[in-house]
């Protein structure tokens, strides 16, 4: 794990009819680097997941799941510890994840649940967040006070750049 490269960076990605994206240029070679195919070819393993606090979704590379494995483990004994008992949505919640593959240009399937769960329609903020890479409806992100101002200004000023309207 030792050899992971952080996810930084960001960009926008538009999703057609049929749930195609492509996970913008920098992001796309830092996911690569983590998750070479075995074959040497272009492309790999990209693992969708809800985000465990808002309402958009995290990828990360397989490599990265034995580090979120174990830290929700330590998270659920803290659980067991505090209220006596197991907090199973925290497991429930990461084996829901979705491996799909991803090809040279990045293009991957986002699933239909996936998808309406994040309210992602016509475009997708991808963002990178050290371990995982956030993807976001952007008018979702922009309207969550919670979220850094830098971040929701980023996709809003990414959207201005690519003429999308909001």
């Amino acid at each position: 794990m030792l050899d992971r490269v952080d996810y930084q960076g960001k960009g926008i990605g538009l999703v057609d009819d049929k749930g195609r994206v492509a996970i913008p240029a920098t992001l796309r070679n830092i996911l690569a680097k983590n998750a070479p195919r075995d074959d040497g070819k272009d492309g790999g393993t990209v693992i969708i997941a809800p985000h465990p606090d808002y309402r958009c979704l995290i990828a990360y590379d397989p490599g990265y799941l034995k580090v979120l494995r174990q830290r929700l483990e330590r998270l659920d004994e803290q659980n067991v510890e505090k209220l006596g008992r197991h907090d199973h949505n925290l497991m429930d919640r990461a084996g829901g994840a979705e491996p799909l593959p991803f090809d040279g240009s990045g293009r991957f399937i986002m699933p239909a649940f996936e998808r309406r769960y994040a309210r992602i329609e016509k475009v997708a903020f991808f963002y990178g967040s050290l371990n995982w890479i956030t993807i976001w409806s952007p008018e979702l992100l922009i309207a969550t006070p919670e979220v850094d101002a830098y971040v929701r200004e980023a996709a809003a000023f990414a959207c201005e750049e690519k003429g999308i309207a909001l």
